[in-house]
């Protein structure tokens, strides 16, 4: 088995991308709600690594660096137990370019898969709050996770915009590499360096925040001012807009000019 070149990761890219569009609302739904479960989970996971070294100034990147180590999970969940992660289907702009879909295909997937993510990773923020498991290091997971959900709700939307952007280009990048690897192997390794990276570089994602930031709230967030209308203003809307612009102009955009062959 070798690895896929380029353009043969283009094609695999696009011929993804026309399978996707012939899902059935329910099933963008289904698997929609598993990516949201999935990589809700992984965040989940990765504070509680690193919660001691992210309470400290001092130490937060190790933090962050400890985080990432964690979190590749929740995409590797994604990709070989098969599910719908609205950031990875920003690279279904490559089939549009194709014309082997239309724009209102890609659209209608973007909708459904968002709005099912959203639903699966915030059940799982609930869930995590309420079990309990918040109150691990004597309330100071609590602290760091009402922590996390703040910064990123201070953001102004410039920065959560540029972060966003950011973010989903390692992330479509992980999965372009990831449909060039011919094992399972390759394909975890594909998926994990870029993930670890944008977790360690304080990057912002649309549904990972699905979870760190109602997360916050479940856990006592609303006193110290963080609210579900600052969570889709002041965050997810900029971030949303540069994961779309990150994945789907500056990865699948960018190797469709570069290597289709017209």
């Amino acid at each position: 088995m070798s690895q896929k070149n380029p353009q043969q990761i283009l094609e695999a890219t696009i011929d993804s991308a026309v399978k996707k569009t012939g899902y059935s609302v329910k099933q963008l739904i289904l698997l929609g709600l598993m990516a949201g479960f999935f990589i809700a989970i992984a965040g989940a996971g990765a504070n509680m690594a690193a919660y001691r070294f992210l309470a400290d100034p001092l130490t937060n990147g190790l933090g962050k660096m400890i985080s990432g180590v964690i979190f590749p999970a929740g995409l590797m969940m994604v990709v070989f137990a098969g599910a719908e992660l609205f950031t990875g289907n920003n690279l279904m702009l490559a089939a549009v370019l194709d014309r082997k879909i239309s724009v209102g295909a890609m659209l209608k997937n973007w909708v459904i898969v968002y709005l099912a993510n959203l639903i699966g990773s915030m059940v799982v923020a609930w869930m995590v709050a309420y079990s309990g498991l918040l109150g691990t290091g004597d309330g100071m997971l609590t602290d760091v996770t009402i922590s996390i959900a703040s910064s990123k709700m201070a953001l102004p939307f410039g920065q959560a915009f540029v972060r966003g952007i950011l973010c989903n280009f390692l992330v479509c990048i992980a999965v372009w590499m990831g449909n060039g690897a011919d094992s399972t192997v390759g394909k975890i390794f594909s998926l994990f360096f870029p993930i670890w990276l944008f977790v360690t570089a304080g990057f912002e994602h649309s549904v990972a925040n699905m979870f760190f930031i109602p997360a916050g709230i479940f856990a006592g967030g609303a006193q110290v001012g963080i609210t579900w209308s600052g969570f889709f203003v002041n965050n997810l809307i900029p971030v949303t807009l540069g994961n779309i612009l990150g994945g789907s102009v500056f990865v699948a955009g960018i190797y469709y000019l570069a290597l289709k062959k017209k």
